[in-house]
């Protein structure tokens, strides 16, 4: 058997939403259920009716569950999505749509508007960061960056 497992993104009331802006940033990506808050149960959960309750949806054969679970819980930087980029146009794109209506953070960090963290990163990154000779300067570089510069981390 495969293992196979699904990442669940604990939302407000934001998941469809969510799940929608997901799968508009990347290719192949996809929105593959929706199960819905029916009248049973509001006293418990207090969704309208008709509110998305799960959202499932993929993105590069990655199974994902955006819940809408109420204000209880927010994301943080404890756990974030990473981005392998093979490019500057990918850094870029990636980096772009991202961060509308969210924030930029250090090193490739940042948080989008639903407060989810990315770290949009060059696929050269860790054979830089094992290179000895280099990776003391590949560091001081890109501790001065928000978005990765790969040229930058090149000719450091």
């Amino acid at each position: 058997m495969k293992d196979h497992f699904t990442i669940c993104l604990w939302f407000d009331n934001q998941a469809e939403e969510a799940a929608v802006f997901y799968t508009s940033v990347f290719k192949n990506s996809k929105i593959e259920s929706i199960s819905r808050y029916g009248k049973e149960g509001f006293e418990i959960h207090g969704q309208k009716e008709g509110t998305a309750m799960t959202v499932g949806f993929s993105i590069n054969d990655q199974s994902f569950i955006a819940l809408n679970g109420g204000p209880i819980f927010k994301f943080n930087e404890a756990v974030s999505l990473q981005v392998f980029c093979d490019n500057q146009e990918e850094i870029d794109y990636y980096w772009n749509r991202l961060t509308e209506g969210g924030e930029e953070s250090q090193c490739g960090w940042l948080k989008d508007k639903f407060g989810l963290s990315w770290q949009v990163i060059p696929s050269i990154l860790s054979k830089l960061m094992s290179d000895p000779a280099r990776s003391g300067r590949v560091t001081e570089a890109f501790l001065k960056m928000k978005k990765f510069d790969i040229e930058k981390l090149l000719n450091v």
